[in-house]
């Protein structure tokens, strides 16, 4: 293992990361349908599923811990195999299409991660939001050494997501999960000062304009506002992701609950926005002052989870 791993705050990151996944996928439908989530979510109203499922989102940032737990790094065959069995024995968590035809292919063929992703999308590689929406644990283990941390976050990102922009998503998230878990016992930076030292961190791109146009947004935007100006996920992109996710984020970064219902009001691809935002924040304040009734509901993380710290 690695001397900088900083288990206890990936253990809560992950925690954060599975609770925004199943909350923000109760939300999804609806916003997908009509937009009647968003009045219910203004309002505080709790989804009133008995049990909130985590998705693909939660799936994939366990094959993400499992092989820093084994490791203490990411090996990029051993994770590419293990995306492709975690993805065998649980399909339906709403992997998006080009999982569906990449990680059967991982499964069997691991060493196929360096030429199988870049086919992807003509040949342009995954720009999607996916590498960023499991990274956030891995930026928390790393948070000794961001500079570490950034490096890991690309080099998870590449087994199945190798456009630019993609791995800027996984990178700024990273960092920005790292920023989180060192700062439990030390002052906050105000968020446009935190949004500006996670872009000085991130690779240039797109995603990097946005958390810059993110730092810039005046003090009283509301979320539904900064969620029009810098997406929240609708084209299922990185740079129209996670700019948003870490703009809740950086601003709730003492509250996990606010910021998840904050995250849930730009709508858009719920899940992963609050996937992203939870992961951030709980790497910080861990969930023990989340309502005892959305831990209640959210599903179980595997046991081993529970060992990551120890």
């Amino acid at each position: 293992m690695t001397a900088t791993a900083n288990r206890a705050a990936a253990q809560d990151s992950i925690r954060g990361l599975a609770l925004g996944d199943a909350f923000g996928e109760c939300w999804f439908p609806l916003s997908l349908l009509d937009g009647s989530a968003h009045e219910e979510i203004r309002e505080r109203r709790v989804p009133a599923a008995p049990v909130w499922h985590w998705t693909d989102d939660t799936a994939m940032a366990l094959s993400v811990l499992r092989v820093l737990n084994g490791l203490g790094e990411i090996d990029q065959q051993v994770l590419a195999r293990t995306f492709g069995r975690a993805f065998m024995a649980d399909p339906g968590r709403g992997y998006g299409s080009g999982m569906h035809a990449l990680l059967p292919v991982l499964a069997g063929h691991p060493e196929a991660w360096e030429a199988a992703p870049p086919a992807l999308f003509e040949g342009e590689g995954s720009l999607g939001n996916g590498a960023a929406m499991r990274v956030a644990p891995l930026g928390a283990w790393f948070s000794d050494d961001l500079r570490r941390a950034a490096e890991q976050a690309a080099r998870s990102a590449r087994v199945t997501h190798t456009h630019p922009e993609g791995i800027a998503g996984a990178v700024a998230v990273a960092v920005a999960a790292g920023f989180a878990a060192r700062m439990r016992r030390v002052r906050v930076p105000s968020a446009p000062e935190l949004l500006r030292m996670i872009a000085a961190r991130t690779p240039r791109s797109a995603v990097r304009r946005g958390l810059i146009r993110a730092s810039e947004l005046a003090y009283d935007t509301q979320p539904r506002e900064a969620a029009d100006v810098l997406g929240s996920g609708s084209r299922i992109r990185a740079d129209d992701t996670v700019p948003f996710a870490l703009w809740c984020a950086t601003h709730h970064l003492s509250d996990l609950t606010e910021a998840l219902w904050a995250t849930a009001e730009g709508q858009g691809d719920v899940d992963t926005t609050c996937a992203i935002a939870g992961g951030v924040v709980a790497a910080r304040t861990g969930i023990a002052d989340v309502p005892a009734e959305w831990l209640q509901r959210c599903e179980p993380l595997p046991g081993w989870v529970e060992g990551v710290a120890g």
